[in-house]
């Protein structure tokens, strides 16, 4: 399905703490069994694994830590999907996104580790990439050791000087009610600031959401987006497509967030509203610009 309507990988969140994995079932059976023939690369979420879903973002559950004996264990476990004949490349290099770069404690060292390590092993350079999340202002990957950026949309600070309209409510939990207290925002007006935001001077690969919605996932201070249609993200990904100028032929990446985020809203998958109508708007947005790859 994602081949037929322009998608051409996947990339798979990857969780790593000093050699302890977590949600690594799927991806590891995509490993070895070699199925689906569809390319794929990994990114990073090194943060801390907390209470997130009910606010209780200080109870910690899997605590992220760094060393250099750890970068070293961890590239050479990459490496093995590194190998893979699927795995996606930018001029023979494969691609390795770090959700939050600046967390590592010297990511250029870091860098410089995976790096002669996974040519030692064979596989080549790295094409590293740092996600800009709205957790961190935007910088030249190259300050860190790495080739590229890219968004991560929705980045609320697009919305920052937009005051959001927050939804009050009461809902019984337990033997008392609750406060509900959401931050909801146009998804328009995210569309629109974030076509008409410029270009830096770095290489920064655009990036487009669906929509968003994760009060699944929180009882207070849920980000949601209201208003979003199909046609609405086909007109998103055209304007990115057709601002962006590749830094060569395949230096031409676009990312969609995401595939099948239903925890959040924010899926391309087929759904009883819509259908497959995100995923009929995404084909037609690329339609004509074969050489850009979301």
């Amino acid at each position: 399905m994602a081949r037929e309507y322009g998608l051409t990988a996947f990339c798979y969140f990857h969780y790593w703490f000093s050699g302890r994995q977590l949600l690594e079932r799927p991806f590891n059976e995509v490993l070895a069994s070699g199925e689906p023939s569809f390319p794929f690369l990994l990114c990073w979420a090194n943060e801390n694994w907390t209470r997130g879903w009910d606010t209780s973002r200080r109870a910690l559950l899997v605590t992220q830590t760094y060393s250099e004996e750890d970068d070293l264990a961890h590239v050479r476990w990459l490496c093995n999907a590194f190998a893979d004949p699927r795995y996606l490349r930018v001029d023979g290099r494969p691609v390795f996104l770090v959700y939050r770069a600046e967390m590592l404690p010297d990511a250029r060292r870091t860098a410089e580790l995976w790096r002669a390590e996974a040519q030692r092993l064979g596989v080549g350079d790295l094409y590293l990439v740092r996600v800009e999340s709205h957790h961190e202002a935007p910088i030249d990957p190259a300050d860190l050791g790495f080739d590229a950026a890219t968004e991560f949309h929705p980045d609320t600070r697009v919305l920052t000087s937009q005051a959001p309209r927050l939804l009050r409510g009461l809902k019984r939990l337990g033997q008392g009610p609750r406060r509900r207290k959401h931050r909801i925002h146009q998804y328009s007006n995210l569309v629109d600031r974030a076509l008409s935001q410029s270009q830096p001077d770095y290489r920064r690969y655009r990036c487009v959401v669906p929509s968003w919605d994760n009060s699944a996932r929180r009882v207070d201070s849920a980000f949601i987006l209201t208003g979003s249609t199909p046609a609405k993200f086909g007109g998103w990904l055209e304007g990115v497509v057709e601002r962006f100028t590749p830094y060569s032929p395949e230096e031409n990446l676009v990312f969609v967030n995401a595939w099948n985020e239903w925890a959040e809203g924010n899926h391309l998958e087929p759904c009883q509203r819509y259908g497959r109508g995100y995923l009929e708007a995404h084909l037609a947005a690329i339609a004509g610009r074969g050489g850009t790859r979301p």
